[in-house]
């Protein structure tokens, strides 16, 4: 393939390659360049729901698939499954040598794939560094990601500024804008009546999407944290409930196991769905009133489709948020109040008039340029850049 610029994309949840598919098929469909997918850790879990098919359905037929437990439970349980993700990761960009490293935010397995390619001295672009959420440890995984990878596309400008300050090289640190946005703005979605039958619940208006993952840096037991959620969904009950299962973060299943019962005990008006995948999330969005719980995508993509966000407690603190998104704390009576904010006349018209500070118009095109046309060889070595005082 002289002359073909080979790219490998690593993805390992749901999340992420709703987001990296559109990147993918953009660089694929180019003459110059040849895609190879790596995915790994959710993707391949019956119990997330073997997601690796919504990759090979978006035209992906043979992927990589790089095995890893999908049991990361414990502390423990993460860096081993992190280890044998590095082995993996390691094996397969050995094999396939590409000249690029495409790696998305700031999950375990993406340090553990990083740190591969690193060592095998593959350059990595990076998106979605420079962002903040302090109540994570991906908070750190991000960042030290940011530092093993040489070109990096920003989903603000504030963001780009940040990773500058952290020493790179401001010619190779790009504002994007977020890639989720733009999705939004450009999928196809289903219609009112598909989704309702493709999910099993109707969604008139009051209905909430509600995603709650494990706060990883908080000392209090993720289970009260969650059953506090649940009491306060209680309290709305006309609201017709979406949940989807968290990530496979430490201390993950314990949620799952309290939002599965809550399910069980509200048949008539709650779906709990391991994944909605891309298209079912996306078009979610378009007849919920409101987003619950503290996933990121309730900060950067949500505000777009001008309905609020209940954000909860300390896992997002500190990313930069537009007007529609209403922080809480973790006690039922905090998370009832937003959510009724969110769901009243003043909320729902406060959201509708929010700008997103994630969206740019022209993010896709501005990724694959950069992705497909930086030279090289100016990605393979690194120095660090002092800001001038």
């Amino acid at each position: 393939m002289t002359g073909i610029r080979k790219i490998a994309i690593a993805t390992g949840t749901r999340a992420d390659w709703g987001l990296l598919s559109g990147i993918a098929r953009a660089l694929a469909a180019r003459e110059d360049c040849h895609v190879d997918i790596l995915a790994t850790n959710m993707h391949l879990s019956e119990r997330y729901g073997h997601t690796i098919d919504e990759i090979i359905a978006d035209g992906f037929a043979q992927p990589f698939r790089v095995e890893m437990p999908d049991s990361t439970d414990s502390p423990v349980g993460t860096v081993k499954a992190m280890g044998e993700c590095m082995t993996g990761m390691a094996n397969v960009l050995d094999g396939i040598s590409p000249d690029l490293l495409v790696i998305l935010g700031d999950r375990f397995e993406m340090l553990a794939t990083a740190t591969a390619a690193l060592m095998l001295r593959i350059p990595i672009v990076h998106i979605a560094g420079g962002e903040i959420s302090e109540g994570a440890v991906d908070d750190s995984i991000r960042h030290a990601i940011t530092k093993m990878s040489s070109l990096h596309l920003t989903a603000t400008e504030p963001y780009r500024r940040r990773v500058i300050a952290m020493g790179e090289d401001p010619e190779r640190v790009i504002n994007t804008g977020a890639i989720g946005v733009y999705n939004i703005m450009h999928e196809p979605l289903m219609e009112r009546q598909e989704l309702e039958t493709s999910v099993g619940l109707p969604l008139p208006e009051g209905s909430l999407l509600v995603t709650y993952h494990p706060a990883t840096l908080d000392d209090e037991d993720p289970g009260s944290r969650c059953d506090n959620l649940l009491a306060a969904l209680d309290r709305f009950p006309e609201s017709n409930i979406i949940i989807t299962y968290p990530n496979n973060d430490s201390r993950g299943r314990v949620i799952i196991d309290r939002i599965e019962d809550y399910g069980h005990r509200n048949p008539g008006r709650v779906r709990v769905i391991p994944s909605l995948g891309k298209l079912r999330y996306l078009s979610a969005l378009r007849y919920v009133s409101a987003v619950v719980g503290n996933s990121s995508s309730g900060i950067v993509e949500v505000p777009s489709m001008h309905i609020p966000t209940v954000d909860i407690g300390i896992r997002q603190r500190g990313r930069l948020c537009g007007e529609s998104v209403i922080h809480c704390g973790d006690s039922t009576d905090e998370i009832a109040e937003a959510i009724g904010r969110a769901l009243s006349p003043e909320g729902q018209k406060m959201a509708r008039e929010a700008e997103n500070p994630y969206f740019r118009p022209d993010t896709l095109a501005v990724m694959v340029k950069a992705i497909a046309e930086t030279p090289i060889e100016t990605l393979r070595s690194k120095k660090f850049y002092d800001i001038p005082v």
